[in-house]
């Protein structure tokens, strides 16, 4: 596949002032209004295809025969690799249509069921040997609830591997707008973009918080950090996406934890 062929699918993002959603924040987020654009971008862009997803694969490592969640599965790309590489997977999204779309991916044996982050979760205590949290946990105002159930439904020395944007990353986008007054570091802040995909346009609506704020939340819920990782795009995307890479070299996007199970 070609550097063009892989650029074609991609998500632009605008940032949004806070007073022009406070209105009507029900519109943003609404995955299932723009789920096959997302999935399609999803499958081959720069961040998420040879970024992130590869990022988690590495954190997890040998995960044959662990009973793995996929917290906020999605479309269930990250469901199917995890599964290819020999984990029992279970997942769960708040998206109905995203996860019409997982089942269209994994097929009707798989174990998907709708739940909402920060609810309660449909799964017995010490289910689990891992729980993968791909850029969801930003998605929360309060992790608090969220962390306490995926502890809940972990075994006692079992892993969570999460990844959230990178809070050095979301307060340097918003200083180099001018608006650093409105996404201080220190700060719990909520921000907005304005998302253009396959021509649709969405509110996405996250939360950025300091790093010690994440590390107090994960400690709090009964986790040990035992990796924090800034780690590079895979080194497949440098010819891929030449332009991108060299238009950004840092690229710090997102950061990395894994956690265990106290």
């Amino acid at each position: 596949m070609t550097s063009s062929e892989h650029q074609e699918h991609t998500i632009s993002s605008r940032l949004v002032s806070p007073s022009s959603v406070s209105v009507d924040s029900s519109k943003s987020n609404d995955y299932s209004s723009f789920a096959e654009a997302y999935t399609a971008a999803n499958e081959t862009n720069l961040v998420n295809a040879y970024y992130e997803r590869p990022a988690m694969l590495a954190l997890a490592g040998d995960v044959a025969g662990r009973r793995t969640l996929d917290a906020g599965c999605g479309s269930g790309l990250l469901f199917a690799a995890l599964r290819d590489r020999g984990a029992i997977v279970s997942g769960f999204d708040s998206s109905a249509g995203m996860l019409g779309l997982a089942r269209q991916r994994l097929g009707d044996g798989a174990d998907l069921q709708v739940a909402d982050l920060g609810g309660p979760l449909p799964y017995p205590d010490d289910t689990f040997d891992d729980v993968v949290a791909s850029l969801v946990l930003h998605y929360l105002e309060d992790w608090e609830p969220a962390l306490a159930e995926l502890r809940r439904v972990l075994r006692r020395g079992g892993r969570q591997i999460a990844s959230v944007d990178h809070p050095f990353a979301v307060n340097l986008i918003h200083r180099d707008a001018g608006r650093g007054g409105e996404c201080k570091y220190f700060d719990t802040t909520n921000w907005t973009v304005e998302w253009s995909m396959g021509g649709q346009t969405t509110l996405v609506s996250r939360w950025n918080r300091p790093l010690h704020a994440m590390i107090e939340a994960f400690t709090g819920a009964g986790f040990r950090i035992t990796v924090i990782s800034e780690p590079e795009p895979d080194p497949a995307a440098r010819e891929l996406f030449l332009e991108a890479i060299a238009a950004e070299p840092r690229f710090l996007c997102f950061l990395f934890f894994v956690l265990q199970a106290d």
